[in-house]
């Protein structure tokens, strides 16, 4: 089983370090938009020599050419995973891919559906989506697997069906995860790591369950725990 991927939902390299240097092995770690535009590059750069796998969470949509564009500077590094929007269309998300192999990139592209923090209505009233809402992500999920991703964002309850549509190889990385015991916070569709296993989650994303955590060793082991079904061993998680 694969390590959950910490988000690293911080705003200087500094007080990422400082929570990093509370672990003793490398990590799966997420970087999202927060922490890579107010630092640039070297966050990456910083994270890579310390041996951590990386989710680049910068959720690129434009244009095609702009994507492939941007896509062909963030493929210089070989990463866990990189993410756009599915809505951007087709198009775009062939050139990321064609972007992201221009360098021989090992780093997988996938896509978000519907991010965790849209409900149902939400949607139909903002996005003037009149389908489900699990539709709706099926069908980003299928249009991302024909432009030759290798998987999506999504919540957990949407996991299983993607499977069935897309098939098991089809990676199905899952944020809005939450020990029972969490508030939901932002999120809309949550679950605990052992419900997100079940229902067919390949990969997961945890924040604040961990980062806010008095303990965020303790937290992390707890989830990995979890996510297993066994007890913590750094061998495998």
């Amino acid at each position: 089983m694969n390590k959950p991927f910490i988000a690293l939902d911080f705003p200087t390299w500094e007080m990422t370090e400082t929570f990093l240097s509370r672990f003793d092995e490398p990590l799966n770690v997420k970087v999202g938009m927060e922490l890579y535009l107010q630092n640039g590059p070297r966050i990456v750069e910083s994270l890579l020599k310390k041996d951590h796998g990386i989710f680049l969470d910068l959720k690129l949509h434009d244009i095609p050419n702009t994507v492939f564009g941007a896509m062909k500077g963030l493929g210089q590094w070989d990463l866990e995973f990189i993410n756009v929007h599915a809505a951007g269309g087709k198009e775009m998300m062939e050139r990321a891919m064609e972007a992201i192999q221009f360098h021989g990139s090992k780093t997988k592209l996938i896509a978000v559906t519907q991010l965790t923090s849209t409900s149902e209505q939400q949607m139909q009233s903002e996005q003037l989506i009149p389908n489900p809402l699990t539709e709706s992500v099926i069908h980003y999920a299928r249009l991302a697997q024909s432009a030759g991703l290798q998987g999506v964002v999504c919540s957990p309850h949407e996991a299983g069906l993607i499977k069935d549509y897309c098939g098991e190889e089809f990676l199905r990385i899952t944020p809005g995860i939450r020990m029972n015991s969490d508030a939901a916070d932002d999120q809309q569709r949550i679950t605990s790591p052992g419900n997100a296993r079940g229902l067919g989650s390949t990969h997961i994303v945890v924040g604040r369950s961990i980062t806010k955590a008095a303990d965020p060793v303790a937290a992390y082991r707890m989830i990995c725990q979890d996510w297993e079904g066994s007890i913590y061993e750094k061998t495998n998680c």
